[in-house]
């Protein structure tokens, strides 16, 4: 069967690049690709959709022609949304105990957005299901075929993304994005508004509880309300205007320059003036590097790094008042987003005096690298209806506390430091973030398995 496929994929590759060769020399033309609408048909039910997973194409076809854009994907958080270890173990970790079905909903639901083509395929339809049975197609998470077979969202959350994909490579179908006028020798296109909105990304990056309806994630909603969605095109930044804009040394952040990317979306076509990038590192450090890939892991390193903003204002120090102020510089939704329960961003403060002497801090992690209690965290606690905290997002019924930086906008923290005398001496206040609670992590996988990468992503010093 693989050198069937192999020898199929070979095959295809070959007529497209004749295809191509062909037009340019003859100089075929086809008319404008129809346009599709991007309205969002909101509605209280999910549609049902249920595909033969023989319909979609392997992203490894979809690269045979755009070459740059699937290296781009491969190693980025997108490819690996199914295969990320560190979700399989805290997915299995939740899951684990549960007796509620109402809870136990919630925990089966995560191969919705992380498996898709599988969940939309029949296999896999819960967390659970065994993973070794899942065709290799679906272990390739969010792939080529599924976003550009999208034509609008039945709602925006929780992934319900509406699809027409074709019949296999056979019989391709129509494929959709961003440009009026592109052509193809090998599927049907078409321009799709939908594709150049916030609201495709939206559909994953927000997230409700299937039952309890929570809000798990709102990173879109958070996007929606905030500056960038702007009513002044001059002003408006979607999700791709920045994360689509982003690659090496170029973070692309509200705080930076976001270049146009010239270039080639396929071999062979027109020369556009802005080719949008498939890295999709987010702010994952870690994984990219786990898999050796260590320019995305310096991409998701910078994007963190012209995020936020910090500054100490020195006014009441002679009350022995510390006033820090917080900024969110250059994300578009609240720093942080996602899975916000599980994010650390945190503050880490030291005060010397004029010998060097250590006489306060916060936020210092131990030897093992967990946090102490006394932490200025920026994180989200959900509840289980009774206000009692729960870490299990399944069993959020509730949310406890919400204290993390909006877009464009500044949280102040003040500190009372001790009645001693510090003049001479030094203030160092340092943001720091990781994709999770390193003792979570350590329950969940053994002490040292998985050490996390901490990023710096702001700091500040003044003198006394």
């Amino acid at each position: 069967m693989a050198d069937l496929k192999s020898n199929r994929h070979l095959v295809n590759a070959s007529l497209m690049i004749l295809a191509v060769i062909l037009a340019i020399v003859y100089n075929i033309h086809f008319k404008e690709a129809p346009k599709e609408s991007a309205q969002i048909k909101e509605a209280p039910k999910e549609a049902a959709q249920a595909f033969d997973i023989d319909q979609f194409i392997a992203p490894d076809t979809c690269g045979a022609c755009h070459p740059d854009i699937y290296a781009q994907w491969e190693n980025s958080m997108h490819h690996f949304s199914h295969k990320d270890r560190i979700y399989k173990a805290v997915s299995d970790f939740f899951r684990s105990g549960l007796s509620d079905p109402d809870e136990l909903k919630e925990a089966e639901s995560c191969v919705k957005c992380h498996t898709p083509v599988g969940y939309v395929t029949g296999y896999p339809t819960k967390s659970s299901d065994d993973r070794e049975k899942i065709p290799e197609l679906a272990q390739m998470g969010i792939q080529c075929d599924y976003c550009h077979s999208a034509t609008t969202a039945h709602k925006i959350y929780n992934n319900d993304l509406q699809l027409e994909p074709g019949n296999g490579e056979e019989d391709p179908g129509v494929k959709r994005g961003p440009f009026k006028d592109s052509e193809s020798f090998y599927h049907e296109v078409a321009y799709s508004e939908f594709h150049t909105n916030a609201e495709i990304c939206g559909t994953c990056h927000d997230v409700k509880h299937v039952v309890f309806e929570t809000d798990l994630e709102t990173t879109y909603t958070e996007w929606k309300n905030g500056p960038y969605n702007s009513d002044d095109p001059e002003k408006r930044i979607t999700c791709q205007g920045c994360h689509m804009y982003q690659r090496p040394d170029v973070p692309a952040t509200g705080s930076t320059e976001r270049p146009a990317n010239p270039g080639y979306a396929a071999e062979g076509g027109p020369e556009r003036e802005h080719i949008f990038t498939h890295y999709f590192v987010g702010a994952n450090v870690y994984l990219p590097k786990l898999n050796g890939d260590l320019e995305k892991s310096r991409m998701a390193m910078s994007r963190l790094q012209h995020s936020a903003a910090l500054a100490i204002d020195k006014s009441h120090l002679d009350q022995h008042e510390l006033i820090i102020e917080v900024k969110n510089i250059g994300a578009g939704h609240y720093l942080p987003t996602g899975l916000t329960d599980v994010r650390q961003m945190w503050l880490e403060i030291e005060v010397n005096d004029k010998n060097g002497n250590t006489v306060f801090t916060s936020g210092v992690r131990d030897k093992d690298q967990y946090l102490p209690d006394d932490a200025i965290i920026y994180n989200t606690v959900f509840g289980d209806g009774k206000g009692n905290p729960v870490r299990n997002i399944a069993q959020a019924r509730e949310i406890l506390k919400d204290k993390r930086v909006p877009p464009g906008e500044s949280l102040v923290e003040t500190l009372v430091l001790p009645q001693k005398d510090l003049t001479g001496g030094q203030i160092r206040v340092s943001l720091m973030y990781r994709s999770a609670s390193q003792k979570l992590l350590d329950e969940i996988t053994g002490k040292g398995t998985h050490p996390l990468p901490i990023v710096t992503m702001a700091e500040a010093t003044v003198e006394i």
